[in-house]
């Protein structure tokens, strides 16, 4: 036996899957905040080593946690505001019209329209110059130990801003290139909306840090979920061209999917870009151990959705109606 899984198996062990969203909260959605711990304390009095979720990534159209802008980022909307009423960023007017909302589920629509206009609010009384929650490290270090992925992802959404929410594929030709010199290109609003998003991400990232720690000190850990593929619609899509098979402009010959089985007949177009698995061959498959290591400091073990994509994956002409026209590639094992 190998010594290094001894401890997993040494006692039975459970866990609970439940997605930070449906916490209760008094803001429309679950978030980090007080929702969370009273269900690591729920968990841990149960006898639950584990706590699982979904991705946790910022989502879009459709508000799946399969289809998010980023591998790296976290959702704004899991940021507990109440912490912030705290720090004068908010007050409890400002959030009044999300204390409206349902609280038996997530009305997505509702919460797009409210929420990101008090979370811009709160961004912009903040003195981001010297700005510290309690108990992380402040802004100007999260931004600099975040940079390799955080100044993509927020020029990403500043342009999806200026470009109508629209996906890279459907900006300007100049902007879908990958080489592009965006901190030229960007405009002083852009530069303020990127500042906002980078804001964002400190506060999802510090109050899940928080809570880590939290879960661990009550013997409960953190299982995360990987997709195996990103969204076409993503800063990583958008800025990491190589790792894919997209083309300078956009397009795909073929997309992701699944084949025909007994729970449709026509299979799963998912659409997602696939990857050019020898060109991440080529340089030790450095953006998949970058996404890995980025992964593993948020969560204490690793899910790898669609694992047997990384044997072999379904490939379907980008042109097609739907999945039943694929074929299976070798993935690289």
């Amino acid at each position: 036996m190998n010594n290094a899984f001894t401890p997993w198996l040494a006692r039975r062990q459970s866990g609970v899957l439940a997605h930070i969203s449906s916490l209760p909260s008094p803001t429309g959605i679950g978030n980090l905040g007080r929702g969370a711990r009273e269900f690591v304390d729920a968990i841990a009095e149960a006898g639950f080593s584990f706590w699982q979720v979904c991705p946790v990534g910022p989502t879009g159209y459709g508000d799946s946690p399969y289809q998010s802008f980023s591998a790296f980022a976290g959702n704004p909307y899991f940021i507990d505001l109440e912490e912030l009423l705290e720090h004068a960023l908010l007050e409890p007017q400002d959030i009044q019209a999300l204390s409206l909302l349902s609280f038996e589920a997530v009305d997505y629509g509702a919460l797009h329209e409210r929420f990101w206009t008090i979370l811009a609010r709160a961004s912009d009384r903040a003195n981001l110059s010297t700005f510290k929650l309690e108990g992380c490290q402040d802004f100007r270090s999260f931004e600099e130990a975040n940079k390799y992925w955080l100044n993509d992802y927020t020029a990403y959404m500043a342009l999806k801003r200026r470009f109508g929410h629209k996906s890279w594929v459907e900006w300007p030709i100049g902007f879908r290139a990958p080489d592009l010199d965006f901190e030229n290109a960007l405009t002083r609003d852009d530069i303020e909306e990127k500042r906002r998003h980078a804001f964002y991400q400190y506060l999802f990232f510090c109050q899940w840090e928080r809570l880590k720690a939290y879960a661990n000190g009550k013997g409960v850990e953190l299982i995360g979920d990987i997709p195996i593929y990103v969204a076409l619609d993503s800063a990583d899509a958008w800025r990491n061209r190589s790792v894919f098979l997209i083309d300078h402009a956009g397009d795909q010959e073929r997309v992701a999917g699944v084949p025909p089985d007994y729970f449709s007949e026509t299979g799963q177009l998912w659409g997602n870009p696939l990857y050019n698995w020898d060109a991440l061959q080529a340089n030790g498959y450095q953006w998949w151990i970058t996404r890995f290591e980025a992964s593993l400091k948020l969560f204490d073990v690793l899910r790898l959705d669609h694992f047997r994509g990384f044997d072999s994956y379904w490939t379907v002409p980008s042109d097609a109606p739907d999945a039943s026209t694929g074929q299976w590639e070798r993935g690289p094992g």
